[in-house]
């Protein structure tokens, strides 16, 4: 009795996002996305809303935001390489995520980048520090 219709996959939207892995509870994606932190298309959604493959998802976590398309679906949580299979990260997206990234590694080394050129006195206080003298 099925038809070729009934062969198109879907899937609630907190189930996939927590069998990709992107949550650890199936209801910290609910909540994620009842708080506007997951856009499905470019627009905010519900939990029950259903994914098919080629959608595009925008998941907002912390200061990272990364911007997926949905390859496979999956009801089961699997292994982290199995549900890395499940969708594709847009390239501008891994850009953003690692400049963020290393902005994160040099604030936490205490490196942080000037706004402007020191001034007089700073860059004779550099030299100083510099030579020893």
């Amino acid at each position: 009795m099925s038809t070729e219709t009934d062969d198109v996959r879907h899937v609630r939207l907190d189930k996939w996002l927590w069998a990709a892995r992107f949550y650890k509870t199936r209801s910290l994606a609910k909540t994620a996305v009842d708080g506007g932190k997951v856009h499905l298309n470019g627009a905010r959604t519900k939990p029950a809303k259903e994914v098919v493959p080629g959608d595009r998802l925008t998941v907002t976590r912390g200061e990272v935001e990364q911007t997926v398309t949905v390859v496979d679906i999956a009801e089961r949580r699997g292994s982290a390489t199995v549900a890395a299979t499940l969708y594709e990260e847009t390239p501008e997206s891994i850009d953003t995520r690692e400049r963020l990234r290393s902005e994160r590694r040099m604030r936490a080394a205490g490196l942080t980048v000037p706004k402007s050129r020191p001034n007089k006195k700073q860059r004779r206080a550099l030299r100083e520090l510099k030579t020893g003298g």
